[in-house]
């Protein structure tokens, strides 16, 4: 079955019902310019509110790995998100699981993309390019230009809300999906009924072997 992630979470008094909602994992952004980024005071105090089974994965972007390894320590995340222009040899300095996101332009081999990162990477997320700014724009990109056939986990974010996630998990067919703007009334905040919504359509009709 599919798994869901909602990133960009803020406020500690979300995490109960969007748990309660069946989320799979939330994101925290520690990512100064983006409107949903958190301190790691901030941070502590939502995974405090996490419950046991729900994973917790810090976003970074082009950060120092030391300082990532220092944040992970400190807030206890589970999993660190590199969505920047990280190396592979920066990414393996990582002392957490980690996976890497990609931005995906208009006309991309996405197989070639991938490629340096599926032997190394827990998984790889995909999102839209979209110039100067490294996700959370709520733009999607070609999902026909994801390959068909792969042996990597699909992570897939970028554009996704209540009314397409649906289409995109029949046609992608992705180990997970990745939430942010597309289930919020205004950046950082959730709208619950929004991510129950979409939770929904995301695992609708899926065999529990999926």
């Amino acid at each position: 079955m599919v798994r869901v992630k909602v990133c960009g979470i803020t406020q500690p008094q979300q995490l109960e019902p969007l748990m309660d909602a069946g989320v799979d994992a939330i994101g925290l952004v520690f990512y100064d310019p983006s409107p949903r980024g958190v301190t790691v005071d901030q941070a502590r105090t939502i995974q405090r509110a996490v419950a046991p089974y729900t994973s917790t994965v810090g976003l970074f972007v082009d950060t120092p790995v030391d300082e990532v390894n220092a944040i992970a320590d400190a807030v206890g995340l589970d999993w660190i998100q590199f969505h920047g222009n990280e190396s592979v040899a920066d990414c393996q300095r990582c002392r957490r699981p980690w996976y890497k996101a990609l931005r995906v332009r208009d006309g991309d081999d996405v197989a070639a993309l991938v490629a340096p990162w599926q032997a190394v990477s827990t998984g790889v997320l995909l999102d839209a390019y979209v110039k100067g700014v490294p996700g959370g724009t709520g733009t999607r990109f070609n999902w026909d230009q994801i390959p068909v056939q792969r042996d990597w986990k699909l992570i897939l974010a970028g554009g996704l809300n209540p009314s397409n996630v649906r289409e995109a998990v029949a046609q992608t067919r992705p180990y997970a999906v990745d939430v942010s703007g597309g289930v919020e009334s205004e950046p950082g905040i959730k709208d619950i009924q929004q991510v129950q919504a979409f939770i929904q359509e995301a695992k609708h009709d899926q065999h529990p072997n999926h």
